[in-house]
């Protein structure tokens, strides 16, 4: 059975290898990395699927500014072992994300990815008109989703990065792959 759960810091090692399996290397290239690097998860949403003692899931939240006095929150990135993808687990863990963002008292949350995949949890490109991301990003892929009533409603200006700083740089490995790329 496949148990979702806090993330631990046992757990990063096979965090980043799922991610490096789903994504490859060009995910250290992206928008939404930048504005991850060298920061925290906020606390309590980072959220590990693990079946039989392995990271088969995985789905973390990241503070954010949609403009101006705008508290937001990132997504991402969501992975799902390629093995067991098609079976409901990342809708699963999307689920609970939202859950818990709403429960912890955030406004809304951003995120790039898959339109059609992503509406089923209301998010929706309409509210992200005003906002741009500091980096490429493709507009079409760029969602948002109220969590309060018109936390994201009529925001304008460059989503910006917030929250906990990380403590120590990354580990070298992970360092050197994100320059290689």
């Amino acid at each position: 059975m496949i148990e979702i759960r806090d993330e631990r810091p046992t757990d990063i090692s096979a965090r980043e290898l799922l991610l490096d399996t789903c994504f490859g290397p060009a995910r250290y290239l992206k928008t939404s990395e930048r504005l991850r690097e060298g920061r925290l998860p906020v606390p309590g949403l980072s959220l590990t699927a693990e079946l039989s003692g392995r990271v088969v899931g995985t789905v973390r939240l990241w503070h954010v500014e949609a403009g101006p006095g705008r508290p937001a929150l990132l997504l991402g990135p969501l992975a799902v072992d390629p093995l067991l993808q098609g079976h409901g687990l990342g809708s699963t863990l999307m689920w609970a994300s939202i859950g818990r963002a709403r429960a912890l008292g955030h406004g809304a949350i951003i995120l790039v990815g898959d339109a059609p995949y992503y509406a089923r949890f209301g998010f929706s490109r309409e509210l992200m008109d005003g906002i741009s991301l500091p980096g490429p990003f493709e507009r079409a892929r760029f969602l948002g989703l109220n969590l309060r009533r018109g936390s994201l409603d009529g925001a304008v200006g460059t989503l910006t990065a917030s929250g906990l700083l990380e403590e120590a740089a990354c580990p070298v490995g992970l360092d050197a792959r994100r320059h290689a790329a």
